[in-house]
């Protein structure tokens, strides 16, 4: 009965928690020992709220009589779609390629002849609006992607570990974090052209799961899993007893199986989180400070505190305990 109810528990919790504590069980059994009281791992950390993860973008006021003094930049079209009501309430997406867009026009339209026929105002009018425009846009590229519901979703404290069977998604969902770098760092250059469709496209993708979510509390889980069934391997080693007792050497339980899967949820998570350092740095700002902190605790691969870290060094730990166990008595 209690087999049953852990493997039933070990179902409801997920995949992922029944192949752990399934392992558990199996090596209290070869150490005579009972199974550990499995403690549930703690959730990862909120996401930022909205206002503290993104860049604010003041409208730029400009009167239609200014506009029309530039019209020879041809810009008149987007500040006017830009200020409907749909453009009111566009996607942050839609807004970095406004932005983008209009940057590269009046960008192009002050390499040309057009500022020398303007009068003295609006040719500072023009120079002004460029420079603020180029300003703006690496602050409108950020916040296409932190000011987006498909990006913050993918942080959802509401998930659950990723399935041992689920690692592939990551090989489906970095093609979206690398055209979401590339579009980043080509944003300024003008041989790089955007497309909207395919911009969407990618954020849909991240829409499809929660999967940095469920990576890290796929981590958190087996960080925690690994480190109860340690104590039990501690437990043995400190057991008092002559090497020839048949117990001083217990044949420990095979865990090939569940190697193959943790290699492969270490690999696969290093290969996410290191996409998501390559996206965030090829942003050239400085963070907000709630970005800069949850990026270090939580997606960091070289924090000994972050998920990632600790359940490689609680790995390795259980590795060289089970190593112990078995020379102990050679």
């Amino acid at each position: 009965m209690l087999l049953l109810t852990g493997w039933l528990t070990g179902c409801a919790d997920g995949a992922a928690e029944h192949r752990l504590q399934d392992y558990q069980q199996r090596l209290a059994s070869s150490l005579k020992l009972s199974p550990p009281d499995t403690a549930t791992p703690d959730n990862i950390g909120a996401f930022p709220e909205r206002e503290a993860r993104r860049f604010p973008l003041e409208d730029i006021r400009q009167s239609l009589l200014d506009i029309y003094a530039l019209r020879g930049c041809h810009i008149s079209n987007l500040v006017a779609k830009r200020n409907n009501q749909l453009g009111r309430v566009a996607a942050p997406s839609q807004r970095w390629l406004y932005e983008l867009k209009l940057w590269r026009r009046l960008s192009d339209c002050w390499n040309t002849d057009v500022p020398d026929a303007l009068d003295a105002d609006d040719r500072q009018r023009l120079a002004r609006l460029t420079q603020l425009k180029t300003e703006r846009l690496p602050r409108a590229s950020w916040n296409a992607l932190f000011d987006s519901s498909e990006w913050a979703d993918s942080f959802s404290r509401a998930s659950s570990p990723l399935p041992p069977d689920a690692l592939d998604a990551v090989n489906e969902q970095l093609p979206a974090l690398a055209y979401l770098r590339e579009a980043t760092l080509h944003q300024f250059d003008p041989r790089w052209t955007p497309d909207s469709a395919t911009l969407e496209g990618h954020l849909n993708t991240l829409r499809q799961r929660p999967l940095t979510a469920e990576l890290l509390r796929a981590l958190l889980l087996t960080e925690q899993r690994l480190t109860e069934a340690s104590a039990l391997l501690e437990t043995a080693l400190a057991r008092a007893g002559d090497c020839h007792a048949p117990e001083a050497t217990p044949p420990l339980p095979d865990m090939a199986s569940l190697n193959r899967w943790l290699t492969r949820l270490e690999a696969q998570s290093a290969r996410w989180l290191g996409a998501i350092r390559d996206l965030l740095d090829a942003h050239p700002l400085e963070p907000p400070p709630a970005v800069a902190d949850y990026r270090h605790r939580w997606l960091s691969l070289d924090n000994p505190d972050a998920p990632w870290s600790a359940m490689v060094t609680a790995r390795e730990r259980h590795q060289a305990l089970r190593q112990r166990l078995t020379k102990r008595c050679r």
